[in-house]
């Protein structure tokens, strides 16, 4: 017996002697303790949980070399090579998780919407959902701050930039002729319908290297990666009728819509401020495949638009009105992929190719245009570590453009260029913590049109100052072919790029149901075209010398926990803008330009009622016009514009709705500017007329009928 108590002692002995102490304190980067992080030695049960004031000890029986783990929920994973007998009141330091849902992203100059996206300022449904946008995606980006209301146009005009200076993407794919065929202040609308989509991005400047070829801004679309069921829609409107359907796969899916609009139902009713022959009518469609491999999905979307309207327009230069007639084609075919390969490498890639062909009628003359354009796309992107990741690629634009005139007495004449533009960037996010971030890039373009390279740098840097507010800072060089209008006398002319400069600072708040965000910007225009003619005409003589700037502020906030169902937004945006370019004789502001715009959307659902309400008012200042009984140039401006919008969405059942909208229900008299006679009276005085909306207001209803086997499915977000 006393022989076994010794054997026992003798093996507590060794045992105990064998046990070692690890101990020590876990801190953050700033040397603040961290609290129960968890250690423990690699391979075995042996740790424990840090204390208050971070400090831990535990006792292991591992000998010689091994792995000490330290892990806590906000903090990346520290993992060391110990000598387990010498670990002993060490300092751990571990540093936050850069990849942690409160992590710093760079928000300058970007606006995002989407399931995707880190802080939505639009989500998905509000394209179609916002008062007065009919459903199209640029009204509803309009009511965002760093935009321009011009009515008569319809397109977007972003920060002092014309229209032509945004341009737009699908899947990261160009599209050529992103709007729907028009005439002379008659506003237009986006060719895309918003259901397909499922996250924008707007970038109203400092944008990614990867993006090239647009001085203002780029609005990125992204389709849906997969539907969410098998369903088709069924619309019945005053202005047409649509239809559509989605079929879902292991694998694949398929999702298709078309659409007839015809205004004649609409015009008989509302007063109409143009004289038309034929009423508006498009025959248009859409479809999306969808793949999905291994490591990536392939993406197939097609979309066409053929329109075709007939008016007769009073020009304050000719006693008879001018005839339009427009017939226009449109097809968009776009391709992509996107996916992983070898050690973390990822891989888009992509070609798209639009054809747009116009048959005009001016009174007499005949014009007929086409343009062929295509882009190739490869872009490559390898997480480098958790603080770095790489990106590079390269696309290459193809457009070619004709077009031939006919007075159908004696001028004949045929314009037209072929472009090729190549293009190779590289850009780096740099995350040196969770609170502060860095993008560099460079975009490297070769133009063979023009004969020249050009070199635009981009950084951008964002610092996170609390956990829901940050600011950022970008800069970055961008450059534009002229517009076809300028670039299809190439042949007599030789143009150069025209250039600008972005400086943008913001600030952003964020957490949950609200967002606030200001941001102020200095953009620097330079190689702007000019000409000496009153109109673009063949024996133009222009140059590149143009210059001007556009400085500003952009405010922005949304809320939804005011008020139980109610969800609004107010945007504000403020500008001074001036050009000298085209035919100006000086520095001046153009006439698309407002000082200040204001938009408030409001959307309240009642529960009672079974409905969705909504109203938008949008107010802008006067816009600037040339009055040439003045001696100063643009010195004329209009009235304020205003206009107050509502809609109304009832759930006759969960897959039945019936939709009511009204733009301007007050009626608003709004002017977008004055057109002049290009010679005075017999008094000596330029006669002019007023640039009016085609109606006072815009009325629609609409009936939308989902069937589907999941029947709480419905389309209010489609509306």
């Amino acid at each position: 017996m006393k022989t076994n108590f010794t054997l026992f002692l003798l093996l507590l002995t060794v045992v105990t002697f064998a046990q070692s102490t690890i101990s020590g304190k876990v801190v953050d980067q700033k040397g603040k303790p961290v609290p129960g992080a968890n250690i423990y030695i690699d391979g075995t049960y042996d740790g424990a949980t840090s204390s208050d004031t971070g400090e831990f000890s535990f006792e292991t029986t591992s000998t010689g070399n091994q792995f000490i783990v330290v892990s806590f929920l906000l903090y990346e994973t520290f993992k060391k090579g110990i000598d387990v007998a010498n670990f002993k009141d060490q300092i751990v330091k571990l540093r936050e998780n850069v990849n942690a849902l409160d992590a710093v992203v760079i928000t300058a100059g970007t606006l995002e919407s989407g399931d995707k996206a880190r802080v939505s300022v639009l989500k998905p449904l509000d394209i179609v959902t916002t008062a007065g946008s009919a459903g199209n995606i640029i009204a509803a980006l309009q009511t965002l701050p760093g935009t321009q209301t011009v009515g008569e146009d319809g397109r977007l005009f972003v920060r002092g930039g014309e229209a032509s200076e945004t341009q737009t993407f699908v899947d990261g794919i160009r599209v050529a002729q992103p709007y729907g065929a028009t005439t002379n202040n008659l506003p237009t609308r986006g060719r895309f319908s918003p259901f397909l989509f499922s996250g924008i991005a707007f970038s109203t400047g400092g944008y990614s290297a990867e993006y090239g070829e647009a001085l203002s801004s780029v609005l990125l679309l992204n389709t849906q990666d997969e539907p969410d069921m098998n369903k088709t829609d069924i619309s019945l409107m005053t202005v047409g009728l649509g239809v559509g359907n989605t079929q879902k796969w292991k694998k694949s899916s398929f999702s298709i819509n078309t659409a007839y609009i015809n205004l004649a139902p609409y015009q008989a009713v509302i007063p109409q401020n143009v004289d038309w022959n034929k009423p508006y009518q498009s025959l248009s469609g859409e479809t999306v495949y969808r793949y999905h491999f291994t490591n990536g999905i392939f993406k197939l979307y097609a979309a066409f638009d053929a329109s075709k309207f007939d008016l007769n327009q009073k020009n304050i230069n000719f006693e008879d009105k001018i005839r339009t007639d427009l017939n226009n084609n449109n097809f968009y075919l776009n391709a992509s992929y996107k996916g992983t390969f070898g050690t973390g490498w990822q891989l888009t890639s992509g070609m798209s190719y639009g054809y747009s062909k116009n048959k005009i009628k001016f009174n007499v003359s005949d014009i007929d245009n086409d343009e062929n354009a295509a882009q190739l796309k490869l872009k490559l992107r390898k997480n480098v570590s958790d603080y770095f990741k790489l990106s590079f690629g390269a696309d290459y634009f193809i457009t070619k453009f004709n077009e031939n005139f006919n007075d159908n007495v004696s001028v004949q004449s045929a314009t037209g260029y072929d472009s090729n533009i190549g293009a190779f960037y590289a850009e780096g996010d740099i995350l040196f913590s969770k609170n502060l971030a860095a993008k560099v890039g460079l975009r490297f373009s070769n133009n063979s049109l023009l004969d020249e390279t050009n070199i635009a740098p981009r950084a951008s840097i964002a610092y996170k100052i609390s956990k829901s507010s940050q600011f950022s800072f970008a800069y970055g060089d961008f450059t534009q072919t002229p517009m076809v209008d300028y670039i299809k006398y190439s042949k007599f002319h030789q143009f150069e790029s025209e250039k600008a400069s972005h400086y943008i600072l913001n600030y952003q708040f964020t957490k949950p149901g609200q967002t606030f965000r200001a941001e102020a910007y200095y953009k620097e225009y330079r190689n702007l075209v000019q000409y000496d003619t009153q109109d673009i005409q063949y024996n133009s003589v222009f140059n590149n010398n143009g210059s001007g700037y556009a400085k500003g502020l952009d405010l922005f906030w949304r809320d939804s926990n005011l008020y139980k169902n109610l969800e609004y937004w107010i945007s504000y945006s403020f500008i001074d803008s001036e050009r000298q370019y085209k035919n100006f004789p000086t520095m001046a502001t153009p006439n698309f330009i407002a000082n200040h715009s204001l938009s408030i959307v409001t959307k309240y659902f009642i529960t009672d009622w079974k409905s969705q309400i909504g109203f938008t008012n949008s107010y802008s200042s006067g816009r600037p016009y040339n009055d040439p009984n003045q001696t100063q140039f643009m010195n004329g401006k209009t009235k304020s514009y205003n206009s107050l919008s509502f809609n109304w969405a009832y759930l006759l059942t969960t897959q039945k709705i019936l939709y009511f909208s009204v733009s301007n229900i007050l009626g608003s008299q709004n002017v977008f500017g004055y057109d002049y006679a290009r010679t005075p009276d017999g008094n000596g005085v330029y006669q002019r007329q007023a640039v009016l909306p085609t109606a006072d207001r815009f009325f629609f209803v609409g009936f939308f009928w989902t069937i589907s086997k999941n029947k709480n499915e419905n389309q209010l977000k489609n509306l």
